[in-house]
Parts: structure tokens; sequence; C-alpha cells
């Protein structure tokens, strides 16, 4: 049965709920990669077995007394070092841009009231108040919003904002879709909004947002990296 939201009368969750959720689920934000020095990555790729055949193929063509096939080995070995050291180091760099990107305050309502609190302490089923100029600081449905417009370039990489519409079915709250698209219920971390208000439920945080994803694609992010230390 379909239930209307009523924004007067919302009271989000009390501090002692969201004290728990974020014991049980970490903080809302992606986790920090220790630095690796430029040795360690060198070292890391050297390690790969095809480039270890590739070398010690190299090695026996010298020890055979085929220079020029060795070379061309060796040439081999130093461009895929290359291609593999420089990805490396590419990977790093975009995880610590999404990490940068995450909101570092967000308006919540717990126990009724408005409050400003750090964007790593939002959990899941905050409620969370959107207006402009402000970056999502989590992935969720949207309950209410008068003319709202978000960018989701960081995501989708399309230049124009996406309006976004009010969650007809306030049952079923769990399934988020894909960014991209007018007329759509959901909200994504990182992404700004640029006009209108509203307010959502928080449905994922930190590394399950749609931006933990793409550090996971970018196999950067572990769900052991995850855990909370």
């Amino acid at each position: 049965m379909e239930t209307a939201f009523d924004p007067e009368k919302i009271s989000g969750l009390s501090e002692e709920k969201a004290t728990e959720m974020l014991r049980i689920e970490g903080y809302n934000e992606l986790p920090s990669q220790k630095r690796q020095s430029l040795l360690s990555i060198l070292l890391s790729v050297l390690k790969e077995p095809m480039l270890i055949l590739l070398l010690a193929a190299g090695m026996i063509y010298l020890f055979l007394g085929e220079v020029k096939d060795a070379l061309i080995l060796l040439l081999f070995v130093f461009v895929v070092v290359g291609i593999t050291f420089n990805q490396e180091r590419k990977t790093e760099r975009a995880l610590e841009a999404l990490k940068n990107l995450s909101s570092p305050r967000a308006l919540v309502i717990r126990g009724g009231e408005e409050k400003r609190i750090p964007g790593r302490e939002v959990v899941k089923g905050d409620i969370i108040v959107l207006r402009e100029g402000d970056r999502v600081p989590a992935d969720g449905v949207v309950l209410f919003c008068t003319n709202l417009l978000v960018d989701e370039s960081l995501l989708t990489g399309e230049s124009l904002a996406v309006r976004k519409s009010e969650s007809s079915d306030l049952t079923q709250l769990s399934e988020l879709g894909k960014p991209g698209g007018d007329d759509l219920p959901f909200v994504y971390s990182g992404t700004l909004i640029v006009q209108g208000h509203g307010v959502a439920k928080v449905s994922a945080t930190g590394i399950n947002t749609e931006m933990g994803k793409i550090g996971k694609a970018l196999g950067t992010i572990t769900e052991e990296d995850s855990l909370l230390k």
C-alpha cells in the first residue's frame, strides 16, 4: 500500500540508533589506501608472472647468442613495466580524488531536529536534507523534493544536471537504480545539488555507494579496507 510522506512529521533516527549503525557499518567514507612508494610499485609490477617469463626468455636468448631476439623481448618488458607502473599511479590518484569529493558536512534530521554533522558520520537510515550547493553525502532515495536538479557527471560523465522526482512507493526503499536519467527518485554520494531542495533517506554509505563501487572497480578498495580499525 502506498503511503504519503509528510516532511513536517518526520523524526529520523535517534542518536542512539545512529551511534549503533555507525558502530556496525563504519564511517561514511572511502577507506584510505596506504600510499605506496615508487620503489614498492615497481617491485610489485616486476613480480608479475608474465614479466618474469619474458625476462627469463630474454636471458635465455642472450645465453644462446640471439642478441636481436633478446633485445626485442627486453624492450617489450620495459614497455609493459612502464604502462603498468603508470596505471598504478593513476588508480592511486583517482581514489584520492574520489575521497576528496565526499561531503565534509551534512544536514540530517535526528530525533525530529535538523542538525549539521560531519559527512563521515552519516549512517544508513538517516534522513538528509538537500539544498542548492550541497554535495550529497551518501546514496539515498528521495522522499520529498521541489525543483531538485543534481549534477551526476562525476558518475555518469553527462554534463547536464538531471531532474529528480519523489519516490512513488515508500514501502520499497532498499533498491537504488543506476545514476543518470531524469525523474528518478535516487541521489548519489559526491554528486552536486545545482537547484532546488529535497529530503532523502540514506540507503548506502561508504564503500557500498556508487562511488565506492568505482573504487572497487579500480581495484584500489577491498572489503577488508572498509572495516573499522
